[in-house]
């Protein structure tokens, strides 16, 4: 999980530094960097998995422009100045840094140039098997070593001859879902299982749903709603089930069985109507929390990965009951997530005591960079009598920061 993030010359993020969590909410007026600040985690995933082509960028959430556009361009910094990002995570000694450049030609392409303190090496590659075979051959030459010492040094040669990889980091994506493409099921993305504005969610649930245990049900559908003897073997689908009673009307939801796209609907109950309906006929809200329970609950899915505008389209309750939800299935997934969002709401689903839960607020400061503060339980606002204010409330008087001073 990734622990700490510094970030220089990107848009408008001239040098920025910031610890997060496991969940990580970040508010700010429009305009302020909060999806640049996503963007650059991208590009460092990016580089991570060595794919820097404005294709890949762009699939992966990343507003690709001219690049002169996408490095800051502030009066103390040469637009020639690399991006730079460094990522620090549980599994690494020291901050893995990225510099990524790229050339003046009509059809630029971004590379990767390493930090001199670094040494590019495949691990895989016959020649470093070789030289760490003789070095294990040495080390068994001292009487004094056992074999678990001998692996001990091994391991830490491995270390310091490359801080190691961020594999989870590689799959990362800025997710943007849209009513169109959540509706239109049979339209999928340019990556899998789901692409950044919620393509494939029907294949993702096929498969979810997908168990050899399950029975067929009515009409070569299976349902959620299975018999309990059956529900044991189904804990992914019964979060979705669970989840999805967040809403008061819903009763049931059908997928089906094929794989295939010959049968591209879902099957809705509502409680209150006589018959089903499908994706088509649903509010988008519902579409909405049903992509994002499928995304957190899933191991095809990235384990790191940001939600933008996480609040669109739904009600303000249903938004601080929903990030709660959220919270918990990342825990209990091991996901790590990133969102933006500007309404209030959302925040009153955050627990400041929980140290995994993160609540940024991002502004910019007098020479225009991008500045994050995180709001913690300690300097939480509070009422005139002495008590905590909601954090909505704390948002809407400006007490937190993050709101528009022009108006």
């Amino acid at each position: 999980m990734i622990t700490h993030i510094e970030i220089e010359n990107y848009k408008s993020l001239h040098k920025l530094s910031l610890e997060v969590g496991r969940f990580n909410v970040l508010i700010g007026e429009n305009g302020c960097g909060k999806s640049n600040i996503l963007e650059a985690i991208t590009f460092a995933a990016a580089a991570e998995a060595n794919k820097l082509d404005n294709e890949f960028l762009s699939s992966r959430g990343i507003r690709v422009t001219e690049p002169h556009f996408m490095r800051s361009a502030f009066k103390h910094g040469e637009l020639s100045d690399p991006i730079q990002v460094r990522i620090q995570d549980g599994t690494l000694q020291t901050p893995k840094s990225f510099f990524l450049t790229t050339d003046d030609k009509p059809y630029p392409k971004w590379t990767k140039l390493y930090d001199s303190r670094e040494v590019d090496i495949d691990f895989d590659s016959e020649k470093f098997k070789s030289v760490l075979n003789e070095i294990k051959v040495h080390l068994k030459g001292n009487n004094s070593l056992g074999d678990d010492e001998v692996n001990r040094i091994l391991n830490n040669i491995r270390k310091k001859a490359n801080i190691g990889n961020l594999e989870e980091l590689q799959n990362f994506v800025i997710y943007s879902p849209e009513n169109t493409a959540l509706r239109n099921f049979y339209k999928e993305g340019q990556i899998e299982p789901l692409g950044i504005n919620g393509e494939g969610l029907l294949k993702l649930l096929k498969t979810l749903h997908k168990s050899p245990s399950q029975k067929a049900g009515k009409k070569g559908y299976f349902s959620f709603l299975s018999s309990k003897n059956d529900m044991r073997s189904l804990s992914k689908i019964d979060e979705i089930q669970a989840t999805l009673q967040l809403f008061d009307w819903y009763e049931n939801l059908e997928v089906p069985q094929d794989l295939s796209k010959s049968e591209d609907k879902v099957k809705i109950t509502d409680r209150y109507l006589n018959d089903t309906f499908d994706q088509r006929s649903t509010n988008e809200g519902f579409l909405f929390v049903l992509f994002y329970i499928a995304l957190m609950v899933s191991d095809d899915t990235p384990k790191v990965f940001a939600i933008d505008n996480i609040d669109a389209s739904l009600n303000p309750k249903l938004c601080t009951r929903l990030i709660r939800e959220l919270t918990r299935l990342a825990k209990k997934y091991n996901k790590q997530v990133f969102v933006t969002t500007h309404n209030p709401a959302i925040l009153d689903g955050i627990d400041l005591g929980d140290a995994e839960q993160r609540l940024l607020v991002v502004s910019r400061n007098k020479q225009g960079h991008t500045r994050c503060k995180r709001m913690t339980f300690v300097n939480k606002p509070k009422s005139s009598s002495g008590e905590p204010l909601k954090l909505s409330e704390a948002f809407l008087r400006g007490y937190l920061g993050g709101l528009p001073k022009g108006f």
